[in-house]
């Protein structure tokens, strides 16, 4: 057996970290590790300072390590994956990858340029930096106010010229971050939500490349591979392969697993695409418990998605984040409200410890009449409540992450404690959360708004609906009926729990409690059979 391994890296900072982890991982199995530093183009294009995009899946920073390898220069090439060419040169293979560092892109901000109402604490009209076709898409999607400047150089180089006033923000992966320990205590540091903001296939993970006839650096690489980061990764690379990893099309696609109910291992995809940087990407969300084929699924849905008419329960304006982006996909959406609000005053305001809001109108009703709130914390169903709630000045201390609204009460409940909460709620309104706290006497309920509903008829043209409360559902169905060729949407189980008992079944839920979650569900029930297993699930 070989005792003695060779490795080849590039020379920047966090590639050599790369090497010297994987150096000590070898050494702690019994090898005699070195390593060897190798240029590559892409380093010298930076060198050069000539402009690019950073295309990742394109072997830009890979060529002249694979070269090495092909001569039996090196032994082992260490790579960041995401940077890899989907196809391998003739006589190489990936033996192994190694564990996931945290897969998230990270928002640098100057702290001049920090504005808490707005989304990622990000000011209006901010100068951010990056190259990266993949995060300048995704940035515009939920933030098109920002203006977008190219960004060269290695990580500390690109902080440093944030530091000197050349952006108000740059994006950076939160792996190379953390790896360089680097110090970032003048900077206000935003770690974006990879199921929101997806990061490349394979961001986080380290590939271990050598020759395919080299059994003995395959049999130590082995050792040392992590085989449940590769089955995910696989899957984000097949996507990435399957829609032309040589172009550059900007493409976001992350894997995560979980167990359900069954104890069965279920595959989450969240992936992100569009033809080109500049245009509208194609948000999807896609789970199974089957991964045959799911990558292979994901982009066949990707590449037939066809636009529909949408009815949804709410009013829109033409800039929201909903709106703008089904439009620009080529959606029809009509927006109308079923029902209407009124305030109802408070009264008298108990003293609790907490404030829970289960939705925007309930931030509304109750802020909007100026509350005296001493030293209170506060809890939102969801973002886009708590997007709401930061809209008049305050933070939530408790963020619900999941649509099963009971799942969101226990959690909230163990966050609590004993603690009293306030519940400004409308009235006759579910008590989902209120029901999951240890002691009903700490829950107090203050009617701040009521509903009235309005029922009206809506065209039946449209074909997919979604109803974003149980009130919205009623309203509709005392003078409309489903229609064969009509999907149904339910914000949350409380609407479908309340569209179970109007006899409409088959509906689905998005996964998450936003805007964001909306589009993922449009999208899926855009391409899915009338009567589907869950519109989102494979």
């Amino acid at each position: 057996m070989k005792k003695e391994i060779v490795i080849g890296t590039r020379g920047s900072d966090l590639a050599l970290w790369q090497a010297n982890y994987t150096k000590s991982l070898l050494e702690d199995e019994g090898y005699t590790v070195t390593i060897k530093i190798i240029e590559t183009v892409g380093d010298k294009s930076q060198a050069w300072n000539t402009s690019f995009d950073k295309l990742e899946g394109k072997g830009f920073f890979t060529k002249e390590l694979e070269e090495a390898l092909l001569k039996k220069e090196i032994d082992l090439a260490v790579h960041s994956h995401k940077d890899l060419p989907t196809e391998m040169p003739y006589g190489l293979l990936i033996a192994g990858v190694s564990k996931r560092a945290d897969p998230s892109d990270v928002l640098l901000i100057r702290k001049e340029a920090v504005e808490d109402a707005q989304k990622w604490q990000l000011k209006q009209g901010a100068v951010v930096g990056t190259s990266s076709a993949r995060r300048k898409c995704q940035l515009l999607t939920f933030r098109p106010d920002a203006v977008l400047k190219d960004m060269r150089g290695n990580v500390p180089t690109r902080i440093k010229k944030l530091r000197a006033g050349e952006f108000d923000a740059i994006l950076l992966a939160a792996a190379g971050i953390v790896r360089l320990e680097l110090d970032l205590d003048d900077l206000h540091c935003v770690t974006l939500d990879p199921e929101e903001f997806v990061p490349a296939p394979a961001q986080g993970v380290l590939a271990w490349q050598t020759r395919e006839e080299d059994d003995d650096t395959i049999a130590a690489i082995d050792k040392i591979s992590d085989f449940d980061v590769l089955i995910r990764i696989n899957i984000e690379r097949r996507i990435l392969s399957l829609l032309d990893g040589g172009c550059h099309s900007p493409l976001g696609a992350y894997v995560d697993t979980e167990h359900d109910d069954d104890d069965r291992l279920r595959f989450k995809a969240w992936v992100n695409w569009a033809p080109t940087w500049d245009k509208t990407p194609k948000q999807l969300f896609f789970q199974t418990t089957n991964t045959e084929d799911f990558a292979d699924k994901i982009v066949e849905h990707l590449q037939q998605l066809k636009p529909q008419k949408v009815f949804i329960s709410r009013e829109y304006g033409k800039n929201d984040y909903l709106s703008r982006t089904l439009i620009n996909l080529g959606f029809a959406l009509e927006g109308k409200s079923l029902i209407e609000f009124k305030e109802i005053k408070i009264r008298e305001l108990p003293k609790t410890e907490w404030v829970f809001f289960s939705s925007k109108h309930a931030v509304r009703y109750f802020l909007n009449q100026k509350p005296k709130l001493d030293g209170v914390k506060f809890g939102c169903i969801g973002s886009s409540t708590s997007q709401e709630l930061r809209s008049f000045g305050y933070r939530a201390d408790f963020i619900g992450a999941n649509t099963d609204t009971k799942l969101v009460g226990k959690q909230f409940a163990a966050k609590v404690g004993s603690s009293k909460v306030l519940f400004p709620i409308a009235k006759d309104s579910l008590q989902s959360i209120q029901w999951q706290m240890p002691k009903r006497d700490n829950a107090i309920n203050l009617n701040v708004y009521y509903t009235i509903k309005h029922s009206i008829e809506i065209s039946s043209d449209c074909q997919i609906l979604v109803f974003t409360s149980p009130s919205n559902a009623e309203a509709y169905f005392e003078k409309n009926k489903l229609l064969p060729h009509q999907k149904v949407i339910a914000m949350g189980d409380a609407t479908a729990s309340s569209l179970m008992r109007l006899k409409v079944k088959n509906t689905t839920k998005p996964i998450r409690f936003d805007d964001l979650g909306l589009v993922q569900a449009i999208l899926a029930a855009a391409h899915t059979p009338v009567n589907p297993t869950p519109t989102n699930t494979y």
